[in-house]
């Protein structure tokens, strides 16, 4: 019989869900609207009776191992989803205590979104083997998970490692947490989309976004005209490499990382975004870090990142109980 786990992606507009073996293959999946149950308790139901029809699909011949959930402000402590700004449901949500009850006898595990994706890199990914390395997630905003000596860093709260939110600029662009100049109104999807502007704004440079408005504008419009040589489009992903690799060498000072992976949408961008950003790191770490860290690509972008990620908090907690067990057989 097969074990798999559930990798559970709940986002703002849609919640993925999926069957994951312990190699990382994707057995079934499922979607659905996550704006279209505003009342969390419905919520949980949906989700229960689209994991329950996964089974059935999969049949007899696999056992469900565990259940592990990425969300926005995911709390791996206790288990809460807490204030989430861009979900339907407001306040702390025990999500785990309700999914338990429909799920009693297998762990269930939760942890935010840049977390998740941490942990399915070194599962499933590129950081196979490594203990120490940083994940960025280059998303609508910008999310990061710190792996040392081969655990994530939680810190005391559950909310450790929040790079998205270190003020690059004091003065600069207002962000979704109220503050001024964090490094994701720069370095993520919409805040490039706001360079792009700005250097409208300031150049004369012929663009084809000249004719396009800021709603209709996306990154992945910003990043084929880059492909295509557009100025403006080459220029923003510099000045968002720059910022993006000035911080990452601050982060370097602190955790000292063997490698940093890129993941989202921003990093599809290969060598407009890769390059610059390890340029500017480079020029900005102490000289006892240069040319030591590496800057890579996801190991699991490209397939349903966000579910393998998630899923494989449960692979990760199943591992950490095995070794638990023999070092206490071993009396140590």
């Amino acid at each position: 019989m097969k074990k798999v786990a559930v990798g559970v992606d709940i986002g703002g507009t849609n919640s993925v869900y999926g069957l994951v073996d312990e190699a990382g293959e994707i057995i079934c999946e499922g979607a659905f609207p996550t704006r279209n149950y505003p009342d969390f308790d419905q919520y949980i139901e949906e989700l229960y009776i689209g994991i329950q029809d996964l089974l059935k699909r999969a049949g007899d011949e696999v056992e469900l191992v565990g259940i592990g959930i990425g969300a926005p402000n995911g709390n791996y402590y206790t288990g809460t989803i807490e204030f989430a700004p861009n979900l339907v449901w407001k306040g702390v949500l025990n999500i785990v205590e309700k999914m338990k009850r429909f799920f009693p006898t297998v762990p269930v595990i939760i942890t935010n979104d840049a977390n998740a994706a941490a942990v399915g890199e070194m599962v499933y990914g590129g950081a196979k083997g490594m203990k120490d390395f940083l994940v960025v997630t280059l998303g609508t905003g910008l999310g990061s998970g710190f792996v040392a000596n081969g655990k994530l860093i939680y810190g005391h709260d559950g909310f450790a490692g929040e790079l998205g939110h270190v003020v690059v600029n004091k003065t600069g662009r207002i962000c979704g947490c109220g503050r001024k100049g964090c490094l994701e109104t720069y370095a993520s999807a919409t805040g490039i989309k706001r360079t792009v502007f700005k250097l409208l704004a300031d150049h004369t440079d012929d663009s084809e976004f000249r004719r396009v408005t800021y709603d209709d504008l996306t990154a992945e419009m910003i990043t084929k005209a880059a492909l295509n040589g557009d100025p403006i489009a080459i220029e923003a992903y510099e000045y968002t490499g720059k910022l993006l690799g000035e911080a990452l060498a601050d982060a370097v000072a602190i955790t000292s990382p063997e490698a940093i992976f890129l993941f989202g949408g921003l990093a599809k961008a290969g060598k407009y975004i890769f390059e610059p950003t390890k340029k500017y790191m480079e020029q900005n770490l102490l000289a006892i870090f240069r040319n030591k860290v590496k800057l890579l690509p996801s190991g699991i972008d490209g397939k349903n990142a966000a579910v393998l990620g998630a899923s494989a908090l449960v692979w990760q907690s199943l591992q950490e109980a095995q070794e638990a067990k023999e070092r206490k057989a071993r009396g140590c």
